[in-house]
């Protein structure tokens, strides 16, 4: 599918009205095509998509089940990355000859410029947000667009895109499902764990999905990848792309490591040293030095010189709701690291930890297993304070494992409350959950953005 004139004429089906669905319906329009916006969800009426539009929008708005006769006109879908591509309505679609796509590849078919993808069960969102700047600060802000997963929708961005601009985005597996043409100048995978099985079902898809944010790569473009993960270290025997390696716990002959807590880039055996990673980084923890390790891989890879990198570096804090120190309140200290929402994510935010620590933990079943989790507590966990609907499931995974110290709370406020009367001066409290949000809230920035109200009034 070509985007442009093709277009003109063609009736697409949006399937979710959540941000990347508005954004694809607004895209689609201004080229030309024919539009329908579709919601699966019955409370919804056609008045609550209708608002969610530009006032200038022709799109048909259904809620709802979809008529039959929709379904057969249909030339091309859009799938919100929400939406899975094995559902019924999906099969469907397909039956009939409709091309299925996502809000990412839709974006890609008006990208102008070059493009650098991440991708990883963790630390996408710091490296993605640190390219950026690093961009940012060589090109000028008009010139670098940072979309996808992050925030902002691809679609909403792409067209603003010139011959000199760079796109930076954080793509998920769900979205690296739907796409055909997708076709990054820089890729990189950062890690693999287990994650969203509940959705991809299989260990073997979830790593397929990430893997094909380089399956149109060529020798002629790059692909950064972790050597201390097995998934991505195989990978890279397979990968169409120039590999450039990443390390935290060897020396390697090419490609960026950690020796003695410095950062090493290593040519033909050859070693430079680039940072001292107490004395030049903000940012804390062993998970934190290997986003560092890649962003440098990427923006070198698109060309940034190393000065302006190393200095970008040296001034990038913390992302928001990822190991984010929020404040020292009765001598402790309080960390949201709301985005750990997966096990291997929150053992991250254990290592980063260097008091005794209160841990919340607890949230959404995405069919994750604890067990590494509660082993790399190690000493460090004074109490694990369990909500949401895995809380007896964690809790019965860490008594197998000897872990007793457990509570129980029924709401976050609830839960928050027993931190502040478990911890002493000295201590830290960690909200880094190894769970999804979903049921609870909306979403980890809630979570997160709750957790710092609370500390901050206390």
């Amino acid at each position: 599918m070509k985007a442009g004139a093709r277009f003109q004429g063609m009736k697409f089906l949006v399937v979710g009205s959540g941000i990347s669905g508005i954004s694809a319906v607004a895209c689609l329009e201004y080229m030309g095509a024919e539009v329908v916006l579709y919601d699966s969800n019955a409370k919804l009426t056609e008045g609550d998509l209708r608002i969610l539009l530009p006032q200038d929008s022709k799109a048909a708005c259904v809620t709802g089940e979809l008529p039959e006769d929709i379904l057969r006109q249909v030339d091309a879908a859009v799938l919100s990355p929400g939406v899975p591509t094995d559902i019924p309505l999906v099969d469907r679609l397909r039956q009939n000859g409709a091309e299925i796509i996502g809000e990412i590849e839709l974006g890609f078919l008006q990208e102008k410029g070059r493009v650098a993808a991440i991708t990883g069960t963790n630390g996408k969102t710091t490296t993605t947000t640190l390219v950026g700047e690093i961009m940012k600060a060589c090109l000028g802000q008009e010139n670098v667009f940072v979309v996808g997963n992050i925030g902002d929708p691809y679609t909403a961005e792409a067209r603003k895109t010139t011959g000199q601009s760079v796109t930076v985005g954080e793509i998920s597996s769900f979205q690296l499902e739907t796409t055909h043409t997708f076709h990054p100048a820089v890729s990189a995978i950062l890690n693999i764990t287990p994650d969203h099985l509940n959705r991809h079902h299989t260990m073997e898809a979830y790593v397929a999905a990430k893997e094909n944010i380089a399956s149109r790569q060529t020798k002629e473009d790059i692909c950064v990848l972790n050597y201390e993960n097995g998934y991505t270290r195989d990978f890279g025997d397979r990968c169409p792309a120039r590999v450039v390696w990443f390390s935290s716990a060897r020396e390697l002959e090419d490609g960026y490591y950690l020796k003695d807590d410095r950062i090493y880039k290593a040519v033909s055996g050859k070693s430079q040293e680039l940072l001292d990673i107490h004395r030049d980084m903000r940012l804390v923890g062993l998970c934190n030095v290997e986003n560092v390790m890649a962003a440098i891989a990427i923006a070198e890879g698109l060309g940034a010189p190393m000065a302006t990198i190393l200095a970008t570096i040296r001034e990038f804090r913390a992302v928001e709701h990822r190991i984010e120190f929020v404040a020292t309140k009765a001598g402790v200290d309080y960390y949201n690291d709301s985005k750990g929402t997966n096990p291997d994510a929150a053992i991250q935010g254990i290592r980063a930890m260097n008091k005794p620590t209160i841990l919340i933990g607890g949230g959404y079943d995405k069919g994750s297993e604890y067990d590494e989790w509660i082993e790399s507590f190690e000493g460090k966990v004074k109490w694990l304070v369990l909500i949401g609907q895995t809380k007896e499931m964690i809790a019965e995974c860490a008594r197998r494992h000897g872990f007793d110290n457990i509570r129980f709370a029924d709401t976050f406020e609830e839960c928050l409350k027993l931190c502040t009367e478990l911890s002493e001066s000295g201590d830290a409290v960690l909200l880094s959950p190894a769970c999804a949000s979903w049921g609870m809230f909306p979403n980890y920035e809630e979570r997160g953005r709750i957790f710092k109200e609370y500390v901050n009034g206390l």
